[in-house]
């Protein structure tokens, strides 16, 4: 057989093998993942797929610390750093620092959301998204903080909330100086600042800068108050209320203001008060300077500066400033909130509006009614 002959038949022997290979359709997932179930096309993002997994992250960002399983990702997330966003949303010109992110963004504009959950009905514009979405209905809270306890429904959040201990806080605004652990948090703040309100509450008039400020906000008008206390039956609208109340039956003052010295239950309330010291998100009357730590202390103070009384109660016809003056008055005809004088042993309800219970027998042991 001639080297020519060999040839041919090395080629025929070639073609023959391919045709025997099962047909893999172009494009067709062979190599699935047994821990997530995720499929891919290639061996090698398989592999590098599996890295996640392991746990390991051997690729470290040195300007924020943050650890990656491959070294493309750290490629990636160094452009944040970089402050280039050189991929802009052509309808609402949002930013992104990489392509595969304005895609994601762009499915929002188009209004498909074709992958719905079955058990709440629903609608998301991704997969993922959804896939995300459908451990809330299972319960399971697999990812436990080591240094609070609290619980997470995946590793992603619990990475997020492990920052709040690291006291790390590498987003800072450049208007008022306030810092932040993670940039979606420093963003969202940034909005205040805009003083663009776009979402708006149609039962009241109210405006918010996020539609999630929104949501919350519209609680109060469902009248629902899921959350209720143990200890004095008080209902809220709002768990974060609730843990907020309770620290006050503890009676514990842990957290202390290094300018002052005062005292308070809970580490939010010494957050708004040291506004008053720094002057950052402080709230101002324009009409006598005084300076307030909440946008709602200010729209109660308002009313002090009006002599006319437009709100008035159905039951007695008496006449009020402010709508929250109302509403605490109106309680006494609902008998709502009853405090029983342990000195005179006689009910009174008109104090209660002004006064802590245990105020009503001091002044009733000064004959002061």
């Amino acid at each position: 057989m001639t080297s020519t002959q060999k040839d041919q038949h090395v080629m025929r022997s070639q073609r023959s093998q391919e045709t025997d290979k099962p047909y893999r359709k172009k494009g067709q997932k062979k190599y699935t993942c047994d821990e997530c179930g995720k499929d891919f096309t290639l061996l090698g993002n398989f592999k590098a797929h599996q890295l996640v997994h392991s746990g390991v992250k051997a690729y470290s960002c040195d300007l924020c610390g943050k650890s990656f399983a491959r070294a493309g990702t750290l490629k990636k997330h160094k452009v944040i750093h970089s402050g280039v966003k050189a991929y802009r949303c052509d309808e609402c010109g949002k930013s992104f620092t990489q392509l595969g992110h304005l895609k994601q963004h762009q499915l929002i504009h188009s209004g498909v959301k074709a992958y719905r959950c079955n058990l709440c009905g629903n609608s998301f514009t991704r997969a993922g998204t959804l896939r995300k979405h459908q451990v809330i209905h299972s319960g399971v809270k697999a990812y436990s903080c080591d240094l609070c306890e609290k619980s997470f429904i995946d590793a992603g959040s619990l990475k997020k909330h492990k920052l709040t201990h690291s006291g790390f806080k590498a987003y800072h605004c450049d208007l008022c100086g306030k810092s932040f652990t993670q940039a979606d948090n420093l963003k969202t703040h940034q909005v205040i600042h805009s003083g663009v309100k776009p979402y708006i509450c149609d039962l009241c008039g109210k405006s918010f800068a996020h539609p999630r400020s929104l949501k919350i906000h519209q609680l109060i008008h469902s009248g629902v108050k899921a959350h209720s206390c143990d200890q004095c039956g008080k209902m809220f609208a709002h768990s974060c209320n609730l843990r907020r109340h309770q620290d006050t039956h503890s009676g514990i003052k842990a957290n202390s203001c290094d300018n002052c010295g005062k005292t308070f239950s809970s580490i939010s309330y010494l957050k708004r008060h040291l506004r008053i010291h720094t002057g950052h998100d402080v709230y101002c009357c324009d009409q006598c300077g005084k300076v307030f730590t909440t946008a709602t202390q200010l729209r109660h103070h308002t009313f002090t500066h009006t002599e006319e009384r437009p709100y008035k109660c159905d039951l007695c016809e008496k006449t009020f400033k402010a709508p929250h003056s109302l509403k605490g008055h109106q309680q006494i005809h609902t008998r709502r909130k009853l405090y029983k004088c342990s000195y005179c042993e006689v009910c009174i309800y008109i104090f209660i509006l002004y006064f802590k219970p245990d105020c009503l027998e001091q002044l009733c042991s000064l004959n002061l009614f």
